[in-house]
């Protein structure tokens, strides 16, 4: 039987960086410049949902009565278990969009998102846009969007993270890995072997 361990790794990947939106969160005195911040609607995370684990989830909100804004609070259940956040927006609806990207954060859904370094941008105040918007880093696409040699990165990263292992051939795989990685992503050109 699938059970949610199986599946978290799928929740937690990357979205396309077409599906991957900025909105300003503070600007300069002068409005000239805005930090972006990095964000996917709620749409996208019921289709990752619907991908990942199709039929094995549920959303559901309560209305938080007396808020100065309009808000819920919202449970959203995969595979059995439940996770919980609140939602706040202009109108119900987007309460409840709010509250259901909050609780898929809990299960790793955009979680990486948050992880993203500020974005502070030139800033059109009279268009109310960014003059151009933040490119996103390898290891916050997909694995079919990152540059070549950048998997390698990630693979030899993610085993690091826990420690360097004491096994000196796994240590001369990770070597390897790191190597294969930089010379992808930065050839030697002109230089005899």
């Amino acid at each position: 039987m699938k059970q949610l361990a199986d599946v978290q790794k799928r929740l937690a990947a990357p979205f396309p960086s077409q599906e991957v939106g900025f909105k300003p969160q503070a600007y300069s005195r002068d409005r000239k410049r805005a930090m972006l911040l990095a964000y996917v609607d709620a749409r996208a995370v019921m289709d990752r949902l619907d991908e990942v684990v199709p039929g094995e989830w549920s959303f559901e909100i309560e209305v938080i009565a007396g808020a100065a804004v309009p808000s819920v609070r919202g449970s959203l259940t995969i595979m059995g278990v439940t996770r919980q956040d609140i939602g706040e927006g202009d109108t119900l609806k987007a309460a409840a969009s709010d509250a259901l990207k909050r609780s898929a954060v809990h299960f790793g859904v955009s979680r990486y998102l948050y992880d993203l370094p500020q974005f502070w941008v030139a800033w059109d105040d009279a268009k109310n846009q960014a003059a151009e918007l933040p490119q996103l880093p390898d290891w916050a696409k997909p694995a079919s969007e990152r540059t070549p040699g950048g998997s390698h990165i990630v693979a030899a990263l993610e085993a690091l993270r826990s420690d360097l292992p004491s096994d000196v051939e796994v240590q001369r795989e990770l070597y390897r890995h790191l190597k294969a990685a930089l010379e992808a992503a930065h050839p030697r050109s002109g230089r005899a072997a």
